[in-house]
């Protein structure tokens, strides 16, 4: 694992081979109760990736509409790698949240304001003083309309952030989604079993005005 450059991707023939299990988990979100894993009929399932997780997760556990969030690993080789093997730089993953949500309460524009808005998305592969590929910014769609309005207000606060002195998004845009694979059970709503536990996000300042995606 040593000597590897964490800031580029590796190659897939040079990525960790992971394992075939899924990491074990209670099942129970730790903030609501409501399950981490399951089908949830009538909800959508988006991916976030904006730094370190412990604090993307949290900023979406609370959001009328959003019925469940979990931690992950997603966007690289590396089959149900552990969180050892994401530090390593030998994945490719990033450190990214699942959001489940209920388009008829909350709009997937409502996802996309809180995701612009609560991290810096020109740093490349970093957040703050968090760097490596795992803290890249990115979303993940699991269906077209997710990736047309995530495209269309990246543009749109593009102009924003440039306006106040910012650079290029950096945000990865991807649909289909990858693979999510379930990080460990500790780092599940971590923020909320250990209150006072580092969280390295922070924003721009710059205001993403709802429905900019419409």
């Amino acid at each position: 694992m040593f000597g590897s450059n964490k800031n580029q991707m590796p190659e897939a023939a040079d990525a960790l081979p992971g394992r075939d299990r899924e990491m074990p988990l209670s099942n129970e979100h730790f903030v609501h109760g409501r399950p981490l894993r399951g089908e949830f009929p009538g909800n959508e399932r988006v991916l976030f990736g904006m730094g370190c997780f412990w604090g993307a997760e949290k900023l979406f556990w609370a959001l009328p509409g959003v019925t469940t969030t979990a931690v992950g690993y997603a966007g690289g080789f590396t089959p149900n790698a552990d969180y050892r093997e994401v530090c390593s730089g030998r994945t490719g993953h990033n450190e990214v949240v699942l959001v489940v949500y209920d388009p008829s309460v909350i709009t997937f524009e409502a996802l996309l304001q809180r995701f612009w808005e609560g991290h810096d998305p020109t740093q490349g592969m970093r957040q703050g003083n968090d760097a490596g590929t795992q803290y890249r910014s990115g979303i993940y769609c699991t269906n077209e309309q997710q990736y047309e309005a995530a495209r269309a207000s990246a543009s749109v606060f593009q102009q924003r952030l440039a306006a106040s002195g910012y650079g290029t998004i950096t945000t990865e845009i991807v649909h289909p989604a990858p693979p999510f694979y379930y990080a460990e059970e500790y780092h599940q709503q971590y923020l909320a079993r250990n209150p006072g536990g580092y969280c390295g996000l922070g924003g721009t300042g710059v205001s993403c005005p709802i429905g900019v995606a419409v």
